[in-house]
Order: C-alpha cells, then sequence, then structure tokens
C-alpha cells in the first residue's frame, strides 16, 4: 500500500512529510488522514470473538485511543510499536472520549518525518534553560562542588542527553526536555528560599538540586519511545545518580569525604519517604529541602499538565487521575473568554 506524502525540501536537502493534522485539534466527526507515533499495540476480541486492535497514537500534542475493526489479525502483521504510520481514519466519541476509527494505514520511514513531530518536548527554550542552569553553577563558591558541577555539564555528550532526557514516563515532565525543565525549576526555587532559612549550605542545597535526577540519563531511553532501560529498570535512578557523583568525584583531588557523603544523601532521599522508592529519609537540612521542592514541582506541572489536557468545558472539572488520586478543579471557562494553557514561567 503506497504512502500519501506531501513533500517538504528541508535544510539538509531531504523530502519530509508535512504534518498537517495534531492531537490536540482533531474533533468528533472529522475525518483524519495524516501520521501518528504508535506507542501502543494490542490485539483483542470482542465478546462475539471478533478480532480487532487496539492502538494508542501520539503526537507533540497529546495521544488518542485508536481502532482497527476489520482484518485486525492481517494489520497487526503490518506494523510494530514505535512506528510512525499515515492513518485514514474517523475521529468518534466514545464514552466521551475521543478516538480514530481506522481504516487503513501505511508505515512511514524514519527518513521522511521528523520525529519531534510526534514528541512531546518542554514549552521553554531549551538553551535558553540550561544557559541559565550554567549560571548558577558559576555562582557556586565551593572549589569541589563547582568543579564536580562542570565535570558533568561540560561534558557535551552529558549535556545534550540532559537537554533531551524526560523527567518521567507516566507523572510529570514527560517529555523531551523534561528533566532539564524540572531541574531548573527546581533550582531556581531552591535558590530563592536559600537565604530565608538560617544554616543552609547554599552551595550544597543547590548542588543537589542540580544533580539529583541526574540519573535519569541513563535511566529511560527516548530516541523514540519514552521506555525504561534495563539498566533503569533493575537499578533506577538514584541509584544510578549517586554511582555517577561518585565517579566524577573520583577523578576531583582532595574532594572532601564529609562533603562527598552528604550530597550522596541528598540523592538518596531525594524522594522523601520509602514507601516512593527513597532509600533514606532525609536527614540534613539541604535534603529536607530539596525533597519538598522537587515534590513540589513534580505535583505542580502534573497538575498543569493534567488541567491542560482533560478539562470539561461545561464543569470546570477533569477526569480521575489515578496517580494523583483526585479530580482536579480549574473552573469553567467563561462566555467570552479564551482558555489559555497553563504553561509554567519561562525564560
Amino acid at each position: 500500500m503506497p504512502a500519501y506524502k506531501v513533500p517538504l525540501k528541508s535544510v539538509m536537502g531531504d523530502l519530509l512529510k508535512v504534518k498537517n493534522v495534531y492531537i490536540k485539534d482533531i474533533q468528533s466527526g472529522e475525518k483524519v488522514t495524516d501520521s501518528f507515533l504508535v506507542t501502543e499495540k494490542n490485539l483483542a476480541f470482542s465478546q462475539k470473538g471478533s478480532p480487532y486492535l487496539n492502538l494508542r497514537l501520539k503526537d507533540r500534542t497529546g495521544q488518542v485511543d485508536g481502532k482497527i475493526w476489520d482484518n485486525a489479525q492481517e494489520w497487526d502483521r503490518q506494523f510494530r510499536k514505535g512506528d510512525v504510520v499515515q492513518v485514514n481514519a474517523r475521529a468518534v466519541s466514545f464514552k466521551n472520549a475521543l478516538q480514530l476509527s481506522i481504516h487503513s494505514l501505511t508505515v512511514l520511514d524514519d527518513s521522511d518525518v521528523l520525529l519531534n513531530d510526534y514528541l512531546p518536548t518542554a514549552r521553554g527554550n531549551i538553551e535558553a534553560m540550561f544557559g541559565d542552569l550554567q549560571s548558577f553553577i558559576d555562582r557556586i563558591e565551593t572549589p569541589p562542588l563547582k568543579k564536580l558541577l562542570k565535570a558533568f555539564f561540560d561534558d557535551r555528550e552529558t549535556a545534550e542527553r540532559f537537554k533531551r532526557a524526560p523527567a518521567a514516563k507516566g507523572f510529570h515532565h514527560i517529555y523531551l526536555g523534561g528533566l532539564l525543565e524540572h531541574t531548573h525549576s527546581v533550582t531556581r526555587l531552591l535558590d530563592q528560599i536559600a537565604s530565608h532559612y538560617p544554616g543552609v549550605n547554599r552551595d550544597l542545597l543547590l548542588t543537589g538540586g542540580i544533580l539529583h535526577d541526574i540519573g535519569k540519563i541513563r535511566e529511560f531511553s527516548y530516541d523514540r519511545l519514552v521506555e525504561y532501560s534495563d539498566e533503569g529498570r533493575l537499578i533506577g535512578h538514584i541509584i544510578i545518580g549517586v554511582e555517577m557523583v561518585d565517579q566524577k568525584i573520583a577523578g576531583i583531588p582532595d574532594f572532601p569525604e564529609s562533603l562527598a557523603m552528604e550530597l550522596r544523601h541528598l540523592i538518596l532521599s531525594h524522594h522523601g519517604i520509602l514507601e516512593y522508592g527513597s532509600p533514606k529519609r532525609p536527614k540534613t537540612l539541604e535534603a529536607l529541602m530539596v525533597h519538598y521542592v522537587d515534590d513540589l514541582d513534580a505535583k505542580v506541572n502534573a497538575f498543569q499538565e493534567y488541567l491542560n489536557d482533560f478539562r470539561n468545558e461545561e464543569t470546570g472539572w477533569t477526569t480521575f487521575h489515578r496517580f494523583l488520586e483526585r479530580y482536579l478543579y480549574r473552573g469553567r471557562l467563561q462566555e467570552g473568554t479564551a482558555d489559555e494553557p497553563l504553561i509554567p514561567g519561562e525564560l
């Protein structure tokens, strides 16, 4: 089955497929002919025993369920999870949720598409946020901590992975650049409260804020789908992060052992309680502050993203959020007002 393609000349001279229809704009009843990333694919059977395909389709604006009702087993062999596919479908409403009833599809080659069209990304400017994070590093006054931070972020490969990685797979900052956006936000908040409480080691506090999730650049794979790496599933970002810090510290002569110990503790305890995967609970002032600011920023982002994606315009309430275990309320849209998305402060 030939793919329907609209060519676009890129700066590299390649012919790319133009994506015109995004999930956020699709309305029930519309015919949809465009490309999407397949993030889930499962063969199921109706009550009558007829096979059909359940799909989860994604682009950078959101996700939508898809169904293939006819010749499902044949279609199941034509494509895989992780493929970008061109679909011919009809948008329908089922139990007050939008889904695509797909009549046919074609697998597209990676060379024909821009993968960033299908992967949500941070709304803020990546280079501006990274530059601002580096300015915090430049203001660290404790030489061993500054050398440690420079060892991480002056390394080009580490910096590029840090700029691209998501902060999580299913709760907060679940998009490319999410780790940088989250870390930048946490660091800015810590900087603002560092002088509010007496006895705080500001340099340790900010270093901990910057490095608390550094292990996530290895916990996830994120070239196409956000998935856990084998290392992420077996070890997790907290232990990975401590190992990464230990490796860098080993290359810094005379790094104070007591300072290294407090930084390790801060990373090990930043989830706060054992039930949330934290090997240790915070036992220093800096560890306590990083934990609560990290938790605050993650939950605020989860609130904002869910309110943007799922609010019912008539009631002002979202559907039930299974991680937060509650419905969220933003308010009814007033007649004559624009419904602006909730976007965090950006540079």
